[in-house]
């Protein structure tokens, strides 16, 4: 019997290998080198890659047999994910295999600023012995901010208590029993800013998250205090921050990554790159020989439970099992209802249903619980989300969930609803369906409203007191910004007098519009939401 060929196309470790075992055919090709790499894809079954081998669409067609593209770390920002899905290829991933050399190289940053580290390194090495010159800090009773407590924060507060420092923290989806286990104080982020000694930031990016630390954020900050980002480039302003450091607003900073990379000549990160109160390492989070055998050796895994058609855990565009096909088109669509759950909840979830109503009762719905943590939690952690590592980020943050299912729908064939509990007693609902015989994704419900909204990319949701005139408001200021209505639906006042509209619109209103259209209308709930794809 032939056995499966697996393409290795970057130098991996032995480790990886002897994790493959003997059941497939190992070849070996210069991932690079696209001349060498399409003829080798031609009866690949599976390629093992690194940073350097693009798997786009060219590469993808090249490969007719190809079931699996194991990425042997984290970014997969050189595989076409949408083509790889449309041509039904798995992707994996290895989502965990840095997280402790991304910590611990945090830590090395925050070390080094506060006692002069590599600047005293560079005078003495240069003959110089200037002593006073590098006068430090010491971290004992600091405070040390972390923005984002997912598991590379967590694991950070847990190795800066041997410093014995304060270690506070914001994360809004982080519940405040979490934090407590991990002995950190919950704190909204400007007050995080005023009281830290060092801050270390470690979101996900996203179109939120994205210059989240700017000019206002940095001028809250102590001016002795250090800001650490190992996380993604491009979440601090980078404009500010060489501002800020400059004028002496805040003390100075440690970067492993940055906006463009390597940063470009002229550019404000190859200035960064020239102060002396910046601490800089070239995206080194991922690199340590264990790290890598870390990563190499999970995705070897993962390869041998694919190609035996196997869960395999860290796919981050296909969910493991068999799935009927019935169920199949509504994982997009309750995938879609966590996003918009996510956007609208104002606190840490506690509790979630995921109640399936209609016919759909009969069939193994199970994968709609794994689809709605990923929507919600997509835009939450820092990691890349899959359907079968959503469970542990929900039960890491105290997420409780339950799977209901029911035959009784009366208004519509099949309904998914999300009931969430928020960690101040607010309890949420986000209700969709699969509308017609194109199966159209719909929003039929929030928050008791009913509405029917066809599901696109960007939303602007908002409930306020039902009088005339509110839309001819909204639909101005929209106007004015030549941002186009594509869609809008208003739901019935309800005992309060409340109406909820929602709006489809054709691009992404800026911050301070909402904030306008928000006051305009006397909102007391204003929302955008960005459906991303998967």
């Amino acid at each position: 019997m032939t056995k499966p060929v697996v393409l290795i196309a970057e130098e991996l470790s032995p480790a990886t290998i002897d994790a493959l075992g003997p059941d497939f055919e190992i070849r070996h090709v210069d991932g690079a080198d696209r001349a060498a790499l399409l003829p080798a894809l031609a009866d690949a079954h599976a390629v093992l890659i690194r940073s350097a081998t693009k798997m786009n669409a060219e590469a993808l067609a090249a490969a007719p047999v190809l079931k699996v593209i194991a990425r042997a770390g984290v970014g997969l920002d050189n595989v076409d994910i949408k083509s790889a899905t449309t041509a039904g290829v798995m992707v994996v991933n290895a989502p965990t295999s840095n997280i402790v050399s991304a910590a611990e190289l945090t830590v090395g940053h925050i070390l080094s600023l506060a006692r002069h580290i590599p600047a005293a390194h560079a005078s003495l090495a240069a003959g110089q012995w200037k002593r006073s010159s590098f006068t430090g800090t010491e971290l004992f009773e600091k405070t040390v901010g972390i923005i984002g407590l997912g598991r590379i924060g967590a694991l950070i507060a847990a190795r800066l208590q041997a410093f014995e420092v304060r270690v506070v923290a914001y994360d809004p989806y982080v519940t405040s029993a979490r934090a407590q286990q991990l002995g950190v104080e919950l704190l909204p982020l400007d007050e995080l800013l005023a009281q830290s000694d060092f801050i270390s930031i470690h979101m996900p990016k996203t179109p939120e998250t994205t210059g989240m630390i700017g000019v206002e954020q940095l001028r809250r900050m102590k001016p002795t205090a250090f800001v650490v980002n190992v996380a993604r480039g491009g979440l601090i302003d980078e404009e500010a921050l060489f501002e800020a450091l400059t004028t002496g607003e805040i003390a100075g900073a440690g970067l492993d990554v940055f906006t463009s990379e390597p940063p470009a000549e002229g550019g404000t990160a190859a200035r960064l790159l020239g102060l002396p109160n910046v601490v800089v390492t070239p995206h080194l989070g991922a690199s340590t020989d264990e790290a890598q055998e870390k990563a190499g050796v999970s995705v070897a895994r993962s390869v041998r439970l694919a190609l035996e058609g196997d869960l395999v855990p860290d796919a981050v565009n296909v969910a493991g099992g068999v799935i009927d096909p019935f169920v199949r088109p509504g994982i997009a669509l309750v995938e879609m209802l966590g996003q918009f759950f996510t956007g609208l909840a104002q606190g840490a979830l506690t509790n979630l249903d995921i109640e399936v109503r209609g016919e759909l009762a009969g069939y193994d719905v199970s994968v709609y619980r794994l689809a709605a943590l990923k929507g919600i939690l997509a835009n939450i952690v820092s990691e890349s989300v899959s359907y079968v590592n959503a469970p542990l980020f929900a039960e890491q943050r105290g997420i409780e969930t339950r799977l209901i299912v029911e035959a009784d729908s009366p208004l519509y064939r099949n309904i998914t609803i999300l009931r969430g509990t928020l960690s101040d007693g607010t309890v949420l609902t986000v209700s969709g369906t699969l509308a017609g015989t194109r199966m159209v994704p719909k929003i039929v419900g929030i928050n008791g409203y009913e509405i029917e909204v066809p599901i696109e990319r960007y939303h602007v949701i908002m409930r306020y007191a039902d009088r005339p005139g509110i839309v001819a408001i909204y639909a101005q200021k929209l106007g004015d910004a030549n941002i186009n209505i594509e869609g809008l639906q208003v739901a019935h006042p309800d005992a309060s007098g409340r109406a909820l509209s929602v709006l489809t619109v054709d691009s992404p209103v800026p911050d301070d519009l909402l904030d306008e259209m928000g006051a305009a209308v006397g909102a007391s709930l204003f929302r955008q939401i960005e459906i991303t794809e998967s």
